[in-house]
């Protein structure tokens, strides 16, 4: 981020335009505190988004955490594409993205695609040495491993592949090393209160959860999205028309990609980026995002006059 404002100020742009503030979170709590800003755009977990929300007295737009879906629909095509997709949207820069893939609703009629074996002979592609995996900042091995275990203790599930922390690195302990997870966990089994919140438990790393549905149990998906924290991204693959327009229709995630290319990361064009459901909700990447965060609507009435020459006092009203 330095170096991309050193660059900035070398293309003219001005050096009072920006200040960047290297620091802890508490000490950027407090600044924000003492300096009392009429807004501020946070993009970061969920956790200190409810804090700010708090702290700031409301002025403050979010971009907060996703637990991001994709649901795969009942038109199987294009596997190998959409195998590698699903892969690029879990598992690119180890899972350190907002708009990661967090679950995969996989429809019935995919399971004779060998979509499974495809999807772990790519996550084992991925290697340290080309950086295809690597430390994840924010969430420790031992975090990483512990979560695991406890979705392997849900009736059902099973580890797909990864599970284990990655070998021969010299990643200091206090950052994570692991490998492309994925478990499976029975739709059923995820939809139990005892099991929700841990199942949709967001982690920023290379992890997500895969589950199975009919086509009787789609409400039963779209019950699950509904249900999740942070409505910010999410994927239909599909081509079917009819399909796609009853899960749109059903579902709020603020940005949402549709069709069989669908992913939930890495438009090929720029977009709205930000969550829905929440009138906090900030976007970014648009004109449009930019006046909903910075700006409000302001409005001016003149009335200069004249008063009219005859105008006399009326009676009280």
């Amino acid at each position: 981020m330095e170096q991309m404002l050193r660059l900035l100020h070398q293309c003219g742009m001005p050096l009072g335009d920006v200040d960047f503030v290297n620091c802890d979170g508490s000490i950027m709590n407090r600044l924000l505190l003492e300096g009392d800003p009429r807004m501020t755009l946070f993009t970061g977990s969920s956790r200190v988004a409810e804090k700010l929300a708090v702290d700031l007295k409301g002025r403050v737009k979010l971009e907060d955490a996703g637990f991001d879906w994709k649901i795969l629909g009942p038109d199987v095509q294009e596997v190998d594409y959409v195998a590698w997709v699903c892969d690029q949207d879990a598992y690119a820069c180890s899972g350190q993205k907002c708009s990661a893939q967090s679950i995969l609703f996989v429809h019935e009629n995919w399971n004779s695609a060998n979509l499974v074996p495809k999807l772990k002979a790519l996550a084992e592609r991925r290697k340290l040495e080309d950086l295809t995996v690597g430390p994840v900042l924010t969430v420790t091995t031992e975090h990483m491993l512990a979560h695991v275990k406890r979705i392997l203790e849900i009736p059902g599930a099973k580890l797909l592949f990864g599970g284990e922390p990655l070998e021969n690195h010299s990643i200091p302990e206090i950052y994570g090393a692991m490998k492309p997870t994925a478990i499976f966990v029975p739709l059923d089994e995820i939809l139990k209160d005892t099991n929700f919140d841990v199942v949709t438990t967001e982690i920023f790393g290379p992890f997500q959860i895969l589950t199975n549905y009919s086509k009787n149990q789609l409400h039963m998906v779209l019950d699950a999205c509904e249900r999740m924290h942070a409505h910010l991204t999410a994927a239909v693959v599909s081509n079917d028309i009819t399909f796609l327009q009853d899960v749109l229709g059903r579902s709020v995630n603020g940005t949402t990609y549709a069709g069989i290319r669908a992913r939930t990361t890495g438009a090929p064009q720029n977009h709205w980026f930000g969550p829905a459901g929440d009138p906090r909700g900030a976007g970014i990447g648009t004109p449009e995002a930019i006046k909903l965060v910075w700006s409000c609507h302001r409005e001016i009435i003149y009335d200069v006059g004249p008063v009219p020459d005859e105008w006399t006092l009326p009676a009280c009203t």
